[in-house]
């Protein structure tokens, strides 16, 4: 097992149609890392995914939003389809929950249709990234520039657009969280305060 990310908890925000591989996938490279991947969700014990063109597995939540708490992770993986992150923006909770991480400089990734939550959100003002490509309007309007890549980094943020970038994606964002969290120790380390959320990139 790569050990890049042990000890590291990774909050799976996600409820009633997400897409199944933009979790299973992204949820299995981070376990191979090392770290522990939790669902939160505020649907229930347990979530439906989607697949593809039809309704996928059920999967067990492991903590209900109303109980989660931003502080007890390290970062936050937003799968997307179109039903789950379309739900999320409109519970205030979820659009809380992932704020939060922004608030707190911890790194973020988002795939397909999940920006929607993020600009709920109000986090993508100022920011370069990638989605669906159905989103670009959305986006623009928020304020973010809209590009077709296949994974885009922006500061903490990691997103890419499609089952497809998976990959790429997942390489990506285990790179990005494993720098974040050895920035962190090193600035902690040398007594330097942690940086702002708005500063510069971790390497």
């Amino acid at each position: 097992m790569n050990a890049k990310l042990r000890g590291k908890r990774i909050a799976v925000l996600l409820t009633e149609g997400f897409e199944q591989i933009e979790m299973t996938s992204p949820r299995e490279a981070l376990e191979k890392a090392g770290a522990e991947v939790e669902i939160v969700s505020p649907a229930g014990e347990t979530v439906r995914a989607w697949d593809l063109t039809k309704w996928g597995k059920t999967f067990q939540v492991d903590v209900l939003l109303k109980r989660a708490s931003p502080d007890e992770y390290d970062a936050l993986m937003l799968p997307g389809g179109v039903m789950n992150p379309d739900k999320l923006r409109l519970d205030k909770r979820a659009v809380e929950f992932v704020r939060a991480f922004f608030d707190d400089g911890k790194p973020v990734a988002a795939i397909c249709h999940a920006p929607w939550t993020l600009i709920e959100a109000d986090v993508v003002r100022g920011r370069r990234l990638t989605s669906w490509p159905s989103l670009r309007t959305d986006l623009t309007n928020a304020g973010a520039e809209w590009v077709d890549e296949q994974v885009v980094v922006d500061d903490r943020l990691v997103t890419s657009r499609k089952p497809a970038d998976l990959p790429a994606f997942n390489r990506k964002i285990i790179e990005k969280f494993a720098g974040a969290y050895a920035q962190k120790e090193l600035v902690t380390v040398e007594g330097v305060p942690p940086l702002a959320s708005s500063g510069a990139a971790y390497p």
